[in-house]
C-alpha cells in the first residue's frame, strides 16, 4: 500500500494536483482491535504512542475518507455493521463471502477481491469434470466458510454432485476438534474433500492425517490455501494432485522489488512489525525502536546492536519476494481504486455532475459518500489488466487454476518445442497433435507454436529453428587458408617470372639468349609475370568495379603471352625457311613485324572486351540459391557470350600456336624452342580443358579458386617448359652457353 501510494504520487498523469495520505493500523484480525483501529480513523484521531514523536505533515487532514480493508470477511462485516452510519466506504482486498455483496447490507462495501460466488461455480465445474459425484465438504467455523458451503451445495445440484458429509471445525483446532474432524474423513466413502480454511488450519489437519496414516485423499483447496507453498514443502506426499483455484497472480509490479528491499534501519523505527522484522531476519537489536518500548528491551538484550550496514538484497525472506504478488495485487488495485475515483471527481464539469442538481464534489473538501459514488462507477487498468466492478461493487472474476504436481501432468500429447509446430490429427480431438519441425528457411521461438515463421532474406534459421541468424558471407578472401596459399603463389610465380627476366637481361650477350628472340623472351617473362598478379583480383570480396578489371585483365595478359608464343614459334618457322637458297622470308618478319603481330594478337582480345564491357558487364552479386544458409559474393560474367568468347579467342591463339610449333618441332639445331612450346601448349590445354567442366559444375568461393589454380597452373606451364632449360645452362652449365653448342645438331 505504501509503494502504491508513494508511486502515484509520483505520477502527472494521475492526480496531478493532489497528493494522497495514509494512515495504517493492525488489526490483529481480531474484531474488537479492527474497530477500535476504524473509529479513530474516520474521527480524525489516529492513535499514536506518546513516546514515539512522527512529525505530521497533514494535521489539517486527518480523517480517513475510505478504508482498504479488512483482510477477512467477518471482520469486514463487523465493520461495516458499525460504520453504516459515517457512509464510509470499506474497500477489501481479501475478504471473499458472496455474503458482503448484499447492498441492502452492505451498502458502502467494495473489493478488489472476487467474491465467493464465483469460485464456487467454478469448483462445482471442476469436481463435475473429473466425474466427481461424492464429496466431503469442510471449512472453518466462520462466515466466510459457512456461505461458501451453501452456495457450494446449491450450485453442485446442477451438476449432479452430492455432499458425502458437511463440517465445521473451530479456529483454534484442538485435539478433540481434530480427533472428530478426522473420524468424519475416514469413516467416509468419499475421497474427495474441498476445505474452506486458511492455511494455519490447513496445517494443523494434514499433520493429524500424517498421524492417522489416512492416504489417497483428493483435496480441493479454496482460495485462501491453494498457493500455500509452506503445505507444499511440508505435506506434498498428502497433497499430491490438489486442485483449486487462487487469486489471480501479477507477473511483476514495476519498482515493488526495489521498494522493499531499500528499507534501512533509519526509517523503519516507527514500525513495529518492520523492527520485529528487521531483528528476526538480522539477528541484531535496534535499540531505540517501537520494539523495544512496547515489549522492552530485555527480550533482546542476547543479540548485538545492529551495524546499520546490513542490506536486505543479501539476505532471502518471503517479504522481498515479488514471484507470487495475488493478494499483494489486489492491495496494489484497491489504492488505485481510490486515486481513479479521486481523478474521476477532479475532471466533473460543472453542471454535469452525477449529484443533486447536476453538481459536482470538490476533489480537496468532499464527503466519503460522494467518493464512494466515483468508485463504484471507476474504470481504469492496472499492470495492463482491465479493472471494473458489478452493481454489488464486486469486481471482474479471475482465478489462476493450481494442480499441485511434481510430475509432469496427463496429456495427449507432449507439448511442441521450439523449432518446431503444432499439426492437428484428424478426427482427434484438438489436444492431440503431432510435432513437425519447421521447414527449410523457416523457424517458431515458442511452445506449441501454431505456425513457423520464414526469416528475412539475410537471416537463416539456427540449427533448432528457433532463432533466425545472419547468414554466413562467403567469398575467397585472402584471410583463409586456401586464399593465403593461392595468393603465395601468384606473388612467387610473378617474382619467378621477372628474376628469370633479371638472368635473362645479366646474360642478354651470350648467344643462348640471343638465340631466342631475345625480345620476345623479355616481353613473354614480362607479360607472364602479369598473369600471375592478375590472378589476384580474383582474391578478397568482390565488387563492380573489381568485377569490371579480373576478366578483361585475365583475357588480355593471356592474350598477350600466347600472341609472343605466337610470334616465337613463327620466328623459328621463319628462320629455317630463309636459310634455304634463295628465300628472302626473314625480312618481312622482322622485330618490327614480330611487334606488330603481339600487338594485333592481344587487339583482338581488347575488342572483345571493350565489347563485353560495354554490352552486357561483369559485375558483384550476392547469390543464396546456390546455399540457402550462405550467401555467395560472387562476380556475375553479366554477359556469357562475352566470357565464352574471351576464353575461346585465347583457344584459337593457344591452338595456332601448337600447330606452328608442332610442325617446327624436328627442325635441327639446340635453339629451337619449337619443342618446348609444344609441350607447354599441351600442359596449357590439359589445364583449361579440365578447368571447363569444374568451373561449370563448382559454386561459391571453390569456383573462384579453380579459376585462379588454372591462371596460376598454365603460367607456371609456361614459365617452367619455356624458360627452365634455358636458365639451366646459363646458370649451371655455363660451359655450353656458347655458339658452338647451339649449332650442335
Amino acid at each position: 500500500m505504501t509503494f502504491a501510494v508513494k508511486e502515484i504520487n509520483k505520477r502527472r498523469d494521475l492526480l496531478p494536483q493532489l497528493k494522497l495520505g495514509f494512515h495504517i493500523r493492525d488489526s490483529c484480525d481480531d474484531i474488537p482491535v479492527s474497530l477500535r483501529a476504524s473509529l479513530l480513523l474516520v474521527n480524525g484521531q489516529p492513535e499514536r504512542d506518546p513516546r514515539v514523536k512522527i512529525e505530521d505533515k497533514d494535521k489539517g487532514r486527518t480523517v480517513s475518507p475510505v478504508i482498504i480493508g479488512d483482510a477477512g470477511s467477518g471482520v469486514s462485516m463487523a465493520l461495516l455493521r458499525s460504520l453504516g452510519s459515517f457512509h464510509i466506504p470499506l474497500v477489501s482486498y481479501f475478504a471473499s463471502c458472496s455474503c458482503l455483496s448484499d447492498q441492502g447490507q452492505f451498502p458502502t462495501f467494495m473489493r478488489t477481491m472476487p467474491s465467493d460466488a464465483f469460485q464456487i461455480r467454478a469448483l462445482a465445474r471442476l469436481v463435475s469434470y473429473f466425474g466427481w459425484t461424492w464429496v466431503g465438504l469442510i471449512g472453518v467455523e466462520s462466515d466466510y466458510a459457512h456461505f461458501a458451503i451453501q452456495l457450494f451445495l446449491q450450485e453442485s445440484v446442477q451438476y449432479g454432485v452430492c455432499a458425502a458429509y458437511t463440517h465445521f471445525y473451530p479456529v483454534s483446532l484442538t485435539q478433540a476438534a481434530l480427533d472428530e474432524l478426522l473420524n468424519v474423513v475416514q469413516s467416509a466413502s468419499s475421497k474427495v474433500i474441498i476445505n474452506f480454511s486458511g492455511e494455519s488450519e490447513m496445517q494443523g489437519i494434514l499433520r493429524e492425517v500424517r498421524r492417522w496414516n489416512i492416504t489417497g485423499l483428493q483435496w480441493i483447496a479454496s482460495e485462501a490455501w491453494a498457493t500455500a507453498t509452506l503445505l507444499w514443502a511440508r505435506f506434498g506426499d498428502l497433497l499430491k494432485g490438489t486442485l483449486g483455484f487462487a487469486i489471480r497472480r501479477a507477473d511483476v509490479i514495476p519498482g515493488l522489488k526495489q521498494h522493499l528491499t531499500s528499507l534501512k534501519p533509519s526509517n523503519i523505527y516507527h514500525s513495529a512489525f518492520l523492527t520485529e522484522y528487521w531483528e528476526e531476519t538480522f539477528n541484531c537489536r535496534l535499540n531505540g525502536s517501537v520494539n523495544s518500548h512496547f515489549h522492552g528491551i530485555s527480550n533482546n538484550l542476547e543479540r548485538l546492536p545492529c551495524k546499520g550496514t546490513e542490506n536486505l538484497d543479501d539476505v532471502y525472506s518471503p517479504y522481498s519476494d515479488v514471484t507470487q504478488l495475488r493478494v499483494s495485487y489486489n492491495v496494489y488495485k484497491a489504492v488505485y481504486l481510490v486515486a481513479h475515483a479521486l481523478q474521476d471527481m477532479n475532471n466533473c464539469k460543472v453542471g454535469q455532475g452525477p449529484f443533486l442538481d447536476s453538481t459536482c464534489a470538490d476533489p480537496k473538501n468532499f464527503k466519503p459518500w460522494q467518493l464512494l459514488h466515483y468508485m463504484r462507477h471507476a474504470k481504469f487498468s492496472a499492470l495492463g489488466e482491465k479493472v471494473n466492478f458489478d452493481q454489488n461493487g464486486d469486481p471482474i472474476a479471475y482465478y489462476d487454476l493450481m494442480n499441485w504436481q511434481r510430475a509432469s501432468r496427463s496429456v495427449c500429447s507432449d507439448s511442441c518445442p521450439p523449432g518446431s509446430r503444432i499439426t492437428r490429427r484428424k478426427g482427434e480431438p484438438i489436444c492431440c497433435f503431432d510435432c513437425v519441425p519447421c521447414a527449410e528457411g523457416e523457424v517458431s521461438n515458442q511452445t506449441d507454436s501454431l505456425e513457423c515463421f520464414r526469416c528475412s532474406e539475410d537471416t537463416w534459421p539456427n540449427k533448432a529453428r528457433d532463432l533466425c541468424l545472419p547468414k554466413t558471407i562467403e567469398y575467397l578472401s585472402y584471410h583463409e587458408l586456401m586464399g593465403m596459399l593461392l595468393c603465395a603463389a601468384s606473388v612467387l610465380g610473378a617474382c619467378i617470372s621477372l628474376s628469370i627476366l633479371a638472368i635473362f637481361f645479366i646474360h642478354k650477350d651470350t648467344p643462348l639468349v640471343r638465340a631466342n628472340n631475345m625480345e620476345l623472351s623479355f616481353l613473354l617473362l614480362l607479360f607472364l609475370a602479369v598473369c600471375f598478379l592478375v590472378s589476384l583480383l580474383f582474391i578478397g570480396e568482390p565488387s563492380d568495379w573489381l568485377c569490371r578489371v579480373r576478366y578483361p585483365a585475365f583475357g588480355i595478359s593471356f592474350a598477350l603471352c600466347i600472341s609472343c608464343l605466337l610470334a616465337k614459334t613463327a620466328v623459328v618457322l621463319v628462320a629455317f625457311r630463309s636459310t634455304m637458297p634463295g628465300s628472302n622470308v626473314m625480312k618481312w618478319f622482322g622485330p618490327n613485324q614480330q611487334r606488330a603481330s603481339v600487338l594485333l594478337g592481344t587487339s583482338v582480345q581488347v575488342i572483345i572486351c571493350l565489347i563485353w564491357l560495354l554490352s552486357g558487364p561483369p559485375h558483384a552479386n550476392s547469390n543464396s540459391d546456390y546455399h540457402s544458409a550462405i550467401i555467395i559474393i560472387e562476380c556475375v560474367t553479366g554477359s556469357e557470350a562475352g566470357f565464352w568468347c574471351v576464353l575461346g579467342y585465347i583457344g584459337v591463339l593457344a591452338c595456332m600456336c601448337f600447330l606452328m610449333a608442332f610442325l617446327a618441332r624436328k627442325l635441327p639445331d639446340n635453339f629451337n624452342e619449337a619443342k618446348f612450346i609444344t609441350f607447354s601448349m599441351l600442359i596449357f590445354f590439359a589445364v583449361w580443358m579440365t578447368f571447363i567442366p569444374v568451373y561449370v559444375s563448382t559454386a561459391g568461393k571453390y569456383t573462384v579458386a579453380v579459376h585462379v589454380f588454372a591462371i596460376l597452373a598454365s603460367a607456371f606451364g609456361l614459365v617452367f617448359c619455356i624458360f627452365a632449360p634455358k636458365c639451366y645452362i646459363i646458370i649451371v652449365k655455363p660451359e655450353k652457353n656458347n655458339k658452338k653448342s647451339m649449332m650442335q645438331r
